[in-house]
């Protein structure tokens, strides 16, 4: 294990903190990191990160402070990854993402970021996830829509289009409908 760890953190054995070349990783204080996890190298992580079991982080991403990513999540590098932020379990987060602060993003949820996969040559641009969005248990988000701040994206919904601050999204394709008065409001990360 290669990486500048800070205080009080636990690592299980069978993890992997700088893999491949490049600077070593840096994880701040109070880390906890389950077996199975590998973080690549140019990674930079805030204090109180954890993970579940068997997550990978690739190169070139950073994540901030109060940080979880759940068991089986996949964060595909070249990604920024905010404040109090909860990300569940078994979600894919490909290259060229950003998420923001206090965002929630539910279990089995896959973001995208090529619009035409193996059929032409095109930026891979990963959606963008404003502050305090939250985004429902298997929800897929197409290549460089933007959930803007405060919107809720209903489980299952299929995002195609931008949605709009403070507006829920719900359905294949998702339409965008006012929010409810019970998802107003900020979101609040509890760990």
């Amino acid at each position: 294990m290669s990486a500048e760890m800070g205080v009080e953190s636990h690592v299980d054995d069978g993890v992997t903190i700088g893999y491949g070349d490049g600077d070593d990783p840096v994880i701040g204080d109070r880390a906890r990191i389950r077996a199975g996890t590998i973080v690549y190298h140019d990674v930079s992580i805030g204090d109180d990160f954890v993970t579940g079991h068997n997550v990978l982080v690739r190169e070139h991403t950073t994540i901030g402070d109060q940080v979880l990513l759940g068991t089986e999540t996949v964060v595909d590098g070249t990604t920024t990854i905010g404040s109090r932020v909860s990300i569940q379990t078994n979600v894919y987060i490909p290259t060229n993402t950003r998420i923001g602060d206090d965002v929630f993003v539910g279990p089995g949820v896959v973001m995208t970021n090529d619009p035409y996969p193996v059929r032409a040559d095109a930026e891979l641009v990963g959606p963008t996830i404003e502050n305090h969005a939250s985004i429902g248990a298997n929800a897929t988000l197409l290549p460089g829509v933007t959930v803007g701040e405060g919107a809720f994206v209903a489980a299952g919904a299929l995002v195609v289009n931008d949605v709009p601050p403070r507006t829920l999204a719900v359905g294949v394709p998702a339409v965008h409908r006012e929010l409810p008065e019970q998802l107003r409001g900020e979101n609040r990360i509890r760990r």
